[in-house]
Order: C-alpha cells, then sequence, then structure tokens
C-alpha cells in the first residue's frame, strides 16, 4: 500500500500509565516520545480529551504533536482516534512507536502499514481506524523464549545490557527522526536498520 507524500505531524508512544509501569519492557514507546519532549525542554500535559497526555514540539523545522494514551495498552486506540480527529491529522501523518517481541532488545525498525504482530496497542488502534495505513516505529524488547512467560517479560524491568541496548535504539531512532519528517522514509529505514545492524 502506497504511503503517498504524507508529512509527519503525530507521533504517539505506546505504554501503560503509572509510575510502576514506567521502566517496563511495555513502555518503550513512552520511553521515546519522553526523550524526545526532554530534548526539546518540553513537558506532557494532561489532555482529557486525548484520554491521555500530549505534547508540541518543533523538530527540523516541522511541528509536531506527541501523544502518550493514558488508556492501557490494549485501548490505545481511543485516545489515538480523539487525537485524530481533534487535531485533523491523517492516520498515513502519524507514527507509532512500540514495543516488539519478535526483534531483539537494542534493534529499531520502520514501516509503513501492515498488521499488528500480535501487539495489542497496535491491534486496538487498527480496529478503530478499520485499517493499518500509518507508520510504525518497532523497538525491539527481545523475547522471553516461551509465550507462557511473554506477559510477565513484557511487563517487567529489563537487565542492565538490555535496557542499555534499548535507550540506544532510541537514540539512533531520533536520529532519523529528521529524514522521517523530510519524506525521507525510505533514507530513514536504510540508515536505521544499518544502525543496528551494527550494534
Amino acid at each position: 500500500m502506497s504511503r503517498g507524500s504524507a508529512v509527519l505531524r503525530l507521533i504517539v508512544g505506546l505504554g501503560n500509565p503509572g509510575p510502576e509501569h514506567a521502566p517496563q519492557r511495555h513502555n518503550v514507546g513512552f520511553w521515546l516520545v519522553d526523550e524526545l519532549a526532554r530534548r526539546h525542554q518540553e513537558r506532557f500535559g494532561a489532555e482529557s480529551k486525548l484520554f491521555g497526555e500530549s505534547a508540541r514540539v518543533r523538530e527540523s523545522g516541522h511541528d509536531l504533536r506527541l501523544l502518550k494514551p493514558a488508556t492501557f495498552m490494549n485501548r490505545s486506540g481511543k485516545s489515538v482516534q480523539a487525537a485524530l480527529n481533534y487535531w485533523k491529522i491523517e492516520p498515513a501523518e502519524m507514527l507509532v512507536v512500540h514495543d516488539d517481541l519478535d526483534l531483539p532488545a537494542g534493534v529499531a525498525r520502520l514501516k509503513f502499514d501492515g498488521g499488528h504482530g500480535g501487539q495489542n496497542g497496535l491491534r486496538d488502534i487498527m480496529a478503530l481506524l478499520g485499517h493499518g495505513r500509518f507508520h510504525r516505529l518497532r523497538l525491539g524488547i527481545g523475547h522471553p523464549g516461551h509465550k507462557d512467560r511473554v506477559t510477565g517479560w513484557v511487563l517487567g524491568r529489563p537487565g542492565r545490557d538490555d535496557e542499555a541496548a534499548m535507550l540506544r535504539a532510541i537514540d539512533e531512532s531520533l536520529a532519523v527522526l529528521p529524514l522521517v519528517l523530510g519524506d525521507r522514509l525510505n533514507e530513514a529505514m536504510k540508515r536505521l536498520h544499518t544502525a543496528v545492524d551494527r550494534s
């Protein structure tokens, strides 16, 4: 499915609200948007009409909205749909950042469109939108090795090495963000995917 020439206007970080969830693998999407806001010296503020928290940054000459749903992961679509409607943003102008069990910690992958891969936040967003035609940034968290251990894994805190690798992947992802904003997705993908392959 072609993405056309949509300019990115919204970055959604997926995670679970509350300090008890902040350090968990499942919240790596929150980690990225928090870091982006921090670099611009901006803070997230609660937005009841969006069922989440939002911030606004100016990145590489582009006005960007940042969103952290407060609905818990499996109801992320409610917040995302409200934000798209309120800000009059098309799904193709959105990047959703989420954890991915199928990628090792420290690996990041950009893509447009596709399925949800079992990620409950994506599943809910796609169910409400009726499609998956939006950008995604998949941040690897590794896999515990058996499906029965997945819940405890995603809701657990990564070890020191994995956490360092995940933070490095966030840095590398933010380094290619100007390319994504400049509608140079293929170049951003090439640079990001090469960077993580070297790590």
